[in-house]
């Protein structure tokens, strides 16, 4: 039967207002303002993309193509504004790695919007820990913008669960993709070495990156464009292996608490 797809505009409508009415009313300032707006207004760009795919249907190219000049805007603010929580010491490295890890996580949150209850659920495990994490390390902002994110996605998802009332459509995926994208590449967590400190964001979001590497890797092999939709995602595969649909999602729900839990254990190692 007919589904709603457009629910992506509730969520950015309410951490767009939250977070500004934060602002406001709790501690305005010009720096804190121009910060926030740093996160936020990317992220409503680049939901402007997935709201005229979901309209229009756009073809892949041109959505990719914008995409990018989303994430160069927002790499240059962040270089420039030396708020990259891991720089590699190289400025032409971090500008590359903050654009591939910014498009290649919206896309990740996107291609695992293929479930019901799916990304939200994940997203919403995702950004509490990184709201536990910012918080223990004094980024105000990281941390409020996440429990902003968590409590958005855990309202959409009382009607995103299955069976889904509302999908979120990319207007919905993509702004939450570059959004948790851009606080985790502004984190500085404060493990015990280096290597464990480029760990912390990866294990947050290891559930979207392994789908998307899987899909991408798998349509590859079999000679098919990565941009294809498919039955090939890790819901899918599990169901294959037997479980229903509900299984699938509580699974990938279960794969990323345990892993943003040791993410959280490494940043306070």
């Amino acid at each position: 039967k007919p589904v709603p797809y457009l629910g992506g505009i509730a969520i950015v409508t309410g951490i767009v207002l939250v977070s500004y009415g934060a602002i406001f009313f709790r501690d305005y300032s010009p720096s804190n303002f121009w910060l926030a707006t740093t996160v936020i207004a990317p992220a409503v760009l680049m939901s402007g993309i997935g709201l005229l795919d979901d309209i229009r249907n756009l073809s892949p190219w041109p959505r990719f193509i914008a995409q990018n000049a989303v994430a160069l805007v927002s790499t240059l603010v962040l270089i420039s504004t030396k708020t990259v929580g891991n720089p590699t010491g190289s400025t032409a490295l971090d500008i590359l790695v903050t654009i591939i890890w910014i498009v290649g996580l919206t896309n990740s949150i996107n291609f695992l919007d293929n479930i019901d209850g799916g990304a939200s659920g994940v997203v919403a495990i995702s950004s509490f820990f990184l709201f536990l994490i910012a918080f223990e390390g004094g980024q105000i902002l990281i941390s409020a913008l996440s429990l902003s994110l968590t409590g958005a996605t855990l309202g959409f998802l009382v009607w995103n669960r299955p069976p889904a009332r509302i999908y979120m459509g990319d207007a919905g995926a993509l702004f939450l993709g570059i959004l948790l994208a851009s606080l985790t590449i502004r984190l500085r967590p404060n493990p015990i070495n280096e290597f464990a400190r480029f760990c912390v964001p990866i294990l947050l979001l290891a559930i979207p990156i392994l789908d998307t590497s899987v899909v991408v890797i798998s349509r590859i092999l079999s000679g098919k464009s990565p941009f294809q939709g498919g039955q090939d995602h890790l819901s899918h595969r599990l169901v294959r292996r037997g479980m229903t649909r509900k299984q699938a999602m509580i699974t990938l729900w279960l794969a990323t608490a345990f892993l943003s839990t040791l993410s959280y254990v490494i940043s306070n190692a």
